[in-house]
């Protein structure tokens, strides 16, 4: 199996596009999920890293504000074809959830119970048990020892006491300090580089472009008083200063649409069908977007949200992923990524807990259906796609009973 991460002749953007595509089509679960559907496919199954080059390329990616998941898909994309391909890579990755969104939206305002059905908890509870997979295989693969799966619960822990984007970034931080000092790189895994075919000017250049759009798109906006461009605003905003992912990203969207006139259970029933379809959490500004009252509206108040929430985190991983590829080389830095990567496992863990399981899991039953859909995956290999449909089924059977 080849460890190769330089482009080739067959890494052409349309390649990547349909290999992400099938992606967005089938990773269920949210942003935990998504990083173990990577490994699999693009260490395991293609070879294109190995596995403690794709723990790095994740840890960074963990560093970064945005969409963990879906900056590692854009990474992965970039090593393999260039801004093409991590342009390639985003755009399959996020399409299908998008549109699948944007439509959810449009026809809330003609359906409004539509949110209500059982089956939309039912993909919650399924979600609870592709998640638990993920997170197991995540932690079979970069805590394979007990000082790094110590490590990873002691992350877990601490996450736990202290939510939010401090407590992750002091988990983080000590995790690396952690790894320095405790844990021993193997020689091994020296050599593989983690390269991406930009020169380290372009990547400054992508990273200048996200401070300048950063500080100018308000004043900007403020200036001009056009809707779709603060809209834009907005959602790029939000986009460059969450970490987390997507779940964190809720408090900040919400004081942004809800106040501009749309209603918060309308907010609600977006995010819920947000969490039920494939692909990253990010996508639910394509419902925003779809539904504000302070832009467009409709197939183009999409198109503007959804690219103003993604932009960010392209421009950093494209920009940042060059700088990094060099700085992981020295001894004490892969050290001390090991401890990141455990640390990020127990990110990872905590958040399975809040809000994974309390989302979901509320009665005895709920927990029957979650370790069902578990078993359903785990030891039946029954493909994922098939137990988000019979678990939408069930409980939303259970649910008029």
């Amino acid at each position: 199996m080849s460890q190769s991460t330089t482009p080739s002749p067959q890494d052409h953007p349309g390649l990547i596009f349909v290999i992400f595509l099938r992606l967005g089509l089938t990773a269920f679960g949210g942003p935990i999920a998504h990083l173990e559907y990577f490994r699999r496919e693009f260490v395991e199954r293609r070879g294109w890293l190995s596995v403690q080059a794709y723990g790095d390329l994740v840890a960074l990616c963990q560093f970064l504000p945005g969409p963990a998941s879906s900056q590692t898909g854009i990474g992965l994309g970039l090593m393999r074809g260039g801004l093409r391909g991590a342009f390639a890579a985003w755009l399959g990755f996020t399409l299908p959830s998008a549109l699948a969104m944007t439509a959810f939206a449009l026809l809330l305002t003609h359906v409004g119970g539509l949110a209500h059905g059982g089956w939309l908890h039912g993909l919650k509870l399924v979600a609870v048990a592709v998640v638990a997979q993920a997170l197991w295989g995540m932690g079979r693969s970069l805590c394979p020892d007990r000082e790094r799966a110590s490590l990873a619960v002691a992350a877990a822990v601490l996450a736990a006491l202290a939510p939010g984007v401090t407590g992750q970034l002091a988990v983080i931080a000590l995790g690396a300090v952690a790894g320095r000092w405790l844990l021993r790189a193997p020689p091994q895994a020296v050599h593989e580089a983690l390269r991406a075919p930009l020169s380290r000017r372009a990547a400054v250049a992508l990273l200048a472009i996200f401070g300048l759009l950063l500080i100018g798109l308000p004043a900007l906006a403020a200036a001009l008083h056009q809707p779709a461009l603060a809209l834009f605003s907005g959602f790029y905003q939000s986009g460059a200063l969450v970490f987390g992912g997507g779940h964190v990203v809720l408090p900040l969207l919400q004081a942004q649409v809800v106040p501009a006139g749309m209603d918060n259970s309308t907010f609600l029933a977006g995010y819920g069908a947000a969490q039920a379809v494939p692909g990253p959490l990010f996508t639910f500004a394509a419902f925003l977007g779809a539904a504000a009252h302070n832009g467009p509206g409709g197939w183009l108040g999409a198109g503007v949200a959804l690219v103003g929430i993604f932009l960010p985190g392209f421009l950093l991983v494209t920009g940042a992923l060059p700088l990094w590829a060099g700085l992981r080389r020295h001894p004490a830095m892969r050290s001390a990524l090991m401890g990141i990567n455990a640390a990020v496992v127990g990110l990872l863990l905590a958040a399975f807990y809040d809000p994974v399981w309390t989302a979901a899991i509320h009665t005895p039953r709920d927990f029957a259906l979650a370790v069902a859909a578990l078993l359903l995956l785990q030891v039946w290999k029954v493909p994922p796609w098939a137990v988000v449909l019979l678990g939408a089924g069930v409980a939303g059977v259970l649910a008029v009973a």
